[in-house]
């Protein structure tokens, strides 16, 4: 075929359109330029996850008991050291027991009074029984005889309590404690008169050894706390395993330890909504002290397919929401909007908006639309521990 010169002339133009097509096809489809950002991803990849919640809450004693002077005198020895563990049936306090033991003398005076008037009138009841029947002594005589007898039982039975209520006060001169624990500074020196027309008090002695913490949840989430143990138990799983774990650390001293929880309050506050929980803690070292604020982290649940990507993944538009970059299978970014849930360490879970495999930028610059090269994180991405583990971080 013959190639006219007007035709040989097109020619190199129509090759060089058709190179630039083909060049454009492999911009498009092909390897990213060499001048493509290079950006850092992470491959999302579902988990099983705890998922906890974190509360104030207050360290409660198990048993309180306050001492206090249960009858009036002057205190004369203190018998402990302030701040010290003591023992249940400890002696504490002396109160002078001179006055009581007068009152239990007068007291025992006044029964041996009454049961010698009780003998003389069942000595009279005893003499006029067998007159009565041949009419030697009136009738009239021998019910004033029974009656008096009556009346000296009672005398008796009445001086009876008085004793035994004045060997009571005395041995209430002599203070013990009620229970073992911790006991606090005392209230009263030697020398103070104590008990006069109130129980004075003396000292409290807290039982320390266990503790309580008291804090309080939102109700939904207590249900959901709730829902997830009776989910467990249905399994057959031993009750003491599948109650939620609790573990709490004290401000400032990483004081971290699992208790057990107790129980909600059976009422809602109207104000907050919120319910009481009650949690259980060893402290054999008497280190949480009664009233110190504590941060409670209670698990609410596992949720075995849980999202987790590093917290630099994820930015934020003037409105609040929520986005993340991906790369998709022709390693071009893309953003995408995502609803994050509750902080993990350094990661947050995502609820909704990524699916497995997909890749979340969390370095480098990468512009939504535009061909990157994609390497893998230098460091792992926001220090990833065991994610069951985790705790969750405070949000706000």
């Amino acid at each position: 075929m013959t190639i006219s010169s007007t035709q040989r002339r097109l020619l190199p133009l129509s090759i060089l359109a058709s190179a630039a097509l083909v060049a454009c096809g492999q911009a498009q489809d092909g390897p990213p330029a060499p001048d493509a950002p290079f950006v850092e991803t992470v491959t999302v990849q579902p988990r099983a996850l705890t998922l906890t919640s974190e509360l104030p809450g207050r360290i409660e004693a198990v048993r309180v008991a306050e001492v206090r002077a249960r009858v009036a005198g002057i205190v004369l020895t203190r018998n402990f050291e302030e701040g010290a563990d003591i023992k249940q049936g400890q002696v504490l306090f002396r109160i002078d027991p001179a006055p009581l033991q007068a009152t239990l003398s007068r007291a025992q005076g006044e029964l041996a009074r009454a049961e010698a008037t009780l003998s003389d009138a069942q000595a009279v009841v005893k003499r006029y029984t067998p007159l009565v029947a041949i009419e030697a002594v009136s009738q009239q005589d021998f019910d004033a005889a029974q009656t008096a007898m009556k009346t000296a039982q009672a005398a008796r039975q009445s001086a009876q309590a008085e004793v035994e209520t004045a060997r009571l006060n005395l041995t209430y001169a002599t203070v013990t404690a009620p229970i073992s624990g911790r006991i606090g500074r005392a209230m009263v020196t030697e020398g103070a008169l104590v008990g006069q027309n109130e129980a004075t008090p003396l000292a409290i002695i807290q039982q320390i050894d266990t503790v309580y913490a008291d804090f309080r949840q939102p109700v939904a989430d207590a249900l959901q706390l709730r829902a997830s143990v009776a989910a467990a138990q249905k399994t057959g799983g031993n009750p003491k395993v599948t109650q939620p774990r609790i573990t709490l650390s004290v401000d400032g001293v990483e004081q971290k330890r699992e208790g057990q929880l107790l129980f909600s309050d059976i009422s809602v506050d109207r104000n907050t909504g919120q319910v009481l929980l009650r949690g259980q803690f060893p402290n054999a070292d008497g280190m949480l002290l009664p009233g110190m604020y504590v941060r409670v982290t209670a698990e609410q649940g596992v949720d075995p397919q849980a999202m987790l990507v590093p917290q630099r993944a994820v930015q934020r538009s003037a409105d609040g929401s929520a986005q993340v970059v991906v790369v998709g299978a022709d390693d071009v970014a893309q953003a995408r909007p995502v609803r994050t849930g509750s902080m993990h360490g350094a990661q947050w879970r995502i609820t909704e908006g990524l699916q497995p495999g997909d890749r979340v930028v969390v370095g480098g610059n990468a512009s939504p639309g535009a061909k990157v090269q994609v390497t893998e994180p230098k460091e792992p991405a926001g220090g990833q521990a065991d994610p069951v583990e985790a705790p969750t971080q405070p949000q706000g």
